[in-house]
């Protein structure tokens, strides 16, 4: 099974080039990745470039100005271009008479949602009510549900309502880097640079989401301010050691493949 990574961003502007996200793959043998448009971005044109430059490497998860009239029409541009989902925040919504158009329309094309947002938000009944309002749109919540934060790691309420939306069959979550909410250890440890023991949120995502609705993704370039990309894909490996290689193969490449379909 191909290793994916389904959290990554590139930007002429910030972050980083693609090429230099491609020097991180090759050298690490990761096969595709899925390019997330980062947040206050609606402008698209390099994502669809990457893809259109380097073919069968990349999925493109693009950005929509929600509030505008036509963010439907411009989604549906963007889905024939190839693009194989959009990222929203679990409190955006439509202007006009129907607050979801934008979510709804997403749904129509068959794009799944990358969600990034506050633990708070996810846990709020809206956000309940809006999965259940879209039962066909596959929604992934990004970064453990920000419960990567210690002190929403620490509240065990919160966490719950997070994980909980794993009842619905239609939420799936990325796991990342350890380095979201592990404690760095000071003076720096070899080869395991985090102060023990680590807080068991990947487990908790594994026993709520099971492995068919778990992907990995790096968070590349903010990772290469944490423990870097390497360690955020080999240390997570580590850490589903004592899983079937099916599982892993899931978490690993194959959740992420079929929710964001790389375009040939």
């Amino acid at each position: 099974m191909p290793v994916v990574d389904s959290h990554c961003h590139v930007s002429p502007t910030w972050y980083e080039p693609v090429e230099v996200l491609l020097f991180q793959m090759d050298r690490n043998r990761v096969d595709n990745a899925v390019l997330i448009q980062m947040k206050g971005q609606a402008n698209n044109e390099y994502q669809t470039e990457c893809v259109r430059r380097y073919p069968g490497r990349f999925a493109s998860v693009v950005v929509v100005d929600e509030k505008r009239e036509d963010a439907s029409r411009i989604l549906e541009r963007l889905a024939e271009q190839g693009a194989s989902g959009l990222r929203l925040g679990p409190t955006d919504r439509s202007s006009g008479s129907d607050p979801l158009a934008i979510w709804r329309t997403a749904e129509r094309l068959g794009l799944a949602v990358s969600c990034g947002g506050r633990a708070s938000d996810f846990a709020a009944p809206e956000f309940t009510a809006l999965v259940q309002a879209l039962p066909g749109l596959t929604i992934v919540i990004e970064h453990l549900g920000n419960l990567n934060h210690p002190t929403n790691a620490n509240d065990e309420q919160l966490r719950a309502r997070v994980f909980g939306l794993s009842r619905f069959p239609n939420v799936y979550m990325k796991i990342h880097g350890l380095g979201e909410f592990c404690e760095r250890a000071m003076p720096v440890t070899e080869p395991f640079p985090f102060r023990q023991p680590i807080p068991t949120l990947l487990e908790q995502a594994y026993q709520a989401f099971g492995p068919r609705r778990l992907m990995w993704g790096s968070d590349y370039p903010p990772v290469s301010g944490r423990e870097g990309y390497r360690n955020a894909l080999h240390l997570t490996m580590e850490q589903f050691a004592g899983k079937s290689t099916a599982d892993r193969d899931e978490i690993f490449g194959g959740t992420a493949l079929r929710v964001f379909p790389i375009r040939h």
